[in-house]
């Protein structure tokens, strides 16, 4: 049963720890405290590490990406344009006909490690091909895979819906990888399939679900007018619906309409809400996946993050997929973060990059914050000698270098570690 102790213990949960230390048994936190107000004065049987200048945390969770995509790295430059570079997007997945292409599991695989190595320790990963949940699986790393439906001219809705959860029900979830549907956005989904996937995703014991919403400007016109440049990309695409109409109203009145949203569901992005979509998310108990360093990729623009926070709504970070940011590195997610939203506490930031994005993805119960009985899914970051604000420090970007896992514990840390009672 190892004892850790460091500079800074942060539980999330409650107000960081100065000089304090964290043990843990049988993979589970069996206790956590200050040194200096501990009877004990920490472990003495066994004896502790001492992690020195650093601070422990909650592995962090990344609520939104795509790793499937993750072999488009590089390749899908940044546009002024969203429908621009969904086009490129779609241009080069047609290139890949085979899910389960040697250079799609590779980049998946390689993936899944590098969000390891920067401190990730849960995954809400996007998925329209399912390839990803045995490389999960085969890495440990415990996500909520989010099978994305698409269909906004689909003859039966139902039919496509209910093979879909077949397909899930067909790969039986375990407790550390879990799969759900998902709608992909109000433009590329019809109503009649919102609903059919809602009634599923309903019938899980633990119903949880995500789409893109308010992801762009064109979004808001197309719901609005029901013209625009994604009314011409499904024309394009063969798939223009003249049943349908615009609803007249924004994404997430048009979805709140249909009774998709609450608390169950991620809405992935919302750069485009306003005070109203806000107030209307945080009411009804809805988690916003924000992916600030994809939104300036995809020509977007950046999210109202402070707006956000002031109005209430549970806020995630997610990266988005590599074919849209440069990596899978959560604390730089948090450093743009920061610099949009300069007036939201650092810790408020930071549980929503832990303890949030955990319950958004319904493992709560195991991640996101450091408290007796809850999974030993835990982090050290190095910290300079001088450090007071250990909490703002972490929004400041850090590198994997700088990352320590405490399972399995140590020999091959970077820490100066000393062991002692």
């Amino acid at each position: 049963m190892p004892s850790y102790r460091a500079a800074w213990i942060l539980p999330i949960a409650d107000d960081p720890i100065h000089d304090g230390w964290v043990s843990i048994a049988a993979n589970r936190i069996s206790g956590l405290g200050g040194s200096a107000s501990d009877g004990t004065s920490l472990r003495r049987d066994p004896p502790s590490i001492d992690l020195g200048s650093s601070v422990i945390l909650p592995a962090l969770v990344n609520a939104h990406t795509h790793l499937e995509l993750s072999y488009l790295h590089g390749r899908v430059p940044p546009d002024r344009s969203f429908t621009s570079w969904i086009r490129s997007l779609m241009a080069l997945r047609r290139g890949y006909p085979d899910p389960s292409a040697p250079e799609i599991l590779t980049a998946a695989r390689a993936a899944i490690a590098a969000a390891r190595s920067h401190g990730t320790g849960l995954i809400g990963d996007v998925s329209n091909t399912l390839v990803t949940i045995p490389l999960l699986r085969e890495a440990q790393m415990p996500a909520q895979v989010f099978y994305e439906l698409l269909g906004f001219n689909v003859a039966d809705p139902q039919a496509r819906v209910n093979a879909a959860a077949a397909a899930v029900a067909a790969d039986e979830s375990t407790s550390d990888v879990r799969t759900t549907l998902a709608p992909h956005a109000p433009y590329s989904v019809s109503p009649g399939m919102f609903r059919a996937i809602r009634a599923a995703v309903d019938e899980r014991p633990a119903p949880v679900s995500a789409v893109h919403l308010g992801e762009s400007a064109d979004e808001v016109e197309f719901l609005k007018q029901g013209s625009g440049p994604f009314r011409v990309l499904l024309e394009e695409l063969g798939v223009w619906s003249p049943d349908w109409e615009p609803p007249g109203t924004s994404p997430v009145g048009y979805l709140s309409d249909l009774e998709f949203l609450d608390r169950c569901v991620l809405v992935v992005h919302g750069v485009q809400f306003d005070g109203d979509d806000l107030s209307r998310l945080s009411s009804l108990g809805v988690t916003i996946a924000s992916c600030p360093r994809s939104n300036v990729h995809v020509g977007v623009g950046s999210p109202p993050l402070e707006a956000f926070y002031a109005m209430d709504v549970n806020v995630a970070f997610g990266t988005d997929s590599l074919a849209s940011v440069a990596d899978l590195n959560m604390f730089a997610e948090l450093k743009e973060a920061r610099r949009i939203a300069p007036r939201v506490p650092a810790r408020r930031l930071l549980e929503s990059a832990t303890l949030t994005g955990a319950r958004a993805l319904g493992f709560s119960d195991d991640f996101g914050s450091i408290e007796a009985g809850k999974r030993a899914a835990l982090i050290a970051v190095r910290v300079p000698e001088g450090v007071r604000d250990v909490e703002e420090y972490l929004l400041s970007g850090i590198e994997p270098e700088a990352v320590q896992w405490l399972d399995p514990p140590a020999p091959n840390s970077q820490f100066p570690i000393r062991t002692g009672g």
